[in-house]
């Protein structure tokens, strides 16, 4: 297996520039997953590792290879798209086999690359079935078992799960984390569910309007996003904002119903904050009247109490499931002040 690296790519269709000069390294064995909202850039980003777009500017190494112009056959990537583009004709074994027999592959390393293929996605049963007999999920396995025989360098996912329904989404969310375990390939994965992304990635690259915003574990973007956008996107329900400014030396929020402490960074009087902190780090004050309670989602385990200010804030607080909490109950907001993250109204950065 090998790593991929990217430095100073660029893709323009015309004179609309797309690709931002991106600098990454996917380092050998990790899985990587890029993110973010719709245009962002994802799917192109991994177009470009694939060979299916040519780069404008930039390199793009694959291990110790230079494959920036090399055509995609010869990269030594496979990839899995969201749609299945099995043979309706072809049995399992025949699709999975396809494409090592047009490349002329004897038929003992066939049925052994097949072979072993199968017994990794649980696809033994299958075998002898054609692809209208298989589930959206069984389908999928099989197109991951067809790049699985070509034993590529590199797996790219393009939101492959987009078309399962959401019990299908998680079984098979486990399915590609245990053959990434099983495997130890070098895989990036594509998708805009910000819940696949912190489930599947060693590493997540956010991506927004062609450009990196931020890249790290999954954990230390929930914790510390770099700016709001980074920490409205990760994490569901998303992080709440509560607009600030500082006044004498403190910051002051009438959600918050008290001054807080300047951060290290000391933005100066006048300066307007957002304040962000995340549902399960609130908790509900009785006492309180500032908000009332639009609706409470109440899902067994977790309720989720949506909150509208007087001010028209939206607040989204994490509950216990036994919560005796009312709608149309005033009530106010308890937190600890370590759980605050402070951004920058204006540029959207983190205030740290």
């Amino acid at each position: 297996m090998s790593g991929v690296e990217l430095k100073n790519v660029v893709k323009t269709f015309g004179d609309i520039e797309v690709i931002h000069g991106v600098d990454l390294t996917v380092e050998d064995g990790e899985f990587c997953v890029f993110v973010g909202p719709s245009g962002c850039g994802k799917s192109t980003l991994m177009r470009l590792v694939a060979g299916l777009e040519s780069i404008t500017d930039g390199t793009i190494r694959i291990g110790e290879r230079d494959v920036t112009k090399l055509d995609p056959a010869l990269r030594g990537v496979a990839m899995v798209f969201q749609t299945y583009a099995l043979y309706p004709h072809m049995t399992v074994e025949e699709n999975m086999s396809f494409g090592l027999r047009m490349n002329g592959v004897p038929k003992d390393e066939i049925r052994r690359k097949v072979s072993e293929a199968s017994r990794i996605l649980k696809l033994d049963d299958y075998l002898k079935r054609k692809p209208k007999a298989l589930s959206g999920g069984q389908r999928q396995r099989v197109a991951i078992g067809r790049t699985i025989v070509r034993g590529p360098e590199v797996f790219l996912f393009d939101e492959p799960l987009s078309n399962l329904d959401a019990e299908l989404r998680v079984e098979m969310r486990v399915e590609i984390a245990r053959l990434h375990k099983e495997l130890g390939a070098t895989m990036i994965y594509v998708t805009h569910d910000q819940v696949e992304a912190m489930t599947l990635a060693d590493k997540i690259v956010v991506l927004r309007d062609g450009r990196i915003e931020q890249i790290g574990k999954p954990l230390d973007l929930y914790n510390d996003p770099d700016n709001r956008f980074v920490a409205g996107f990760i994490g569901s329900p998303s992080m709440n904002f509560l607009a600030a400014d500082v006044r004498t030396g403190a910051i002051q929020s009438p959600a918050l119903d008290q001054r807080l402490d300047l951060p290290s960074g000391k933005p100066a009087d006048g300066t307007r904050l957002e304040v962000g902190i995340r549902p399960e780090h609130l908790s509900i004050d009785a006492d309180g009247s500032y908000f009332r309670i639009d609706l409470i989602e109440r899902l067994g385990g977790v309720s989720y109490v949506y909150l509208t200010g007087q001010q028209g804030e939206r607040v989204i607080v994490e509950e216990g499931g036994s919560s005796r909490l009312q709608e149309h109950d005033h009530v106010g907001l308890a937190f600890n002040a370590a759980d605050l993250r402070f951004f920058d109204a204006d540029s959207g950065s983190r205030i740290r």
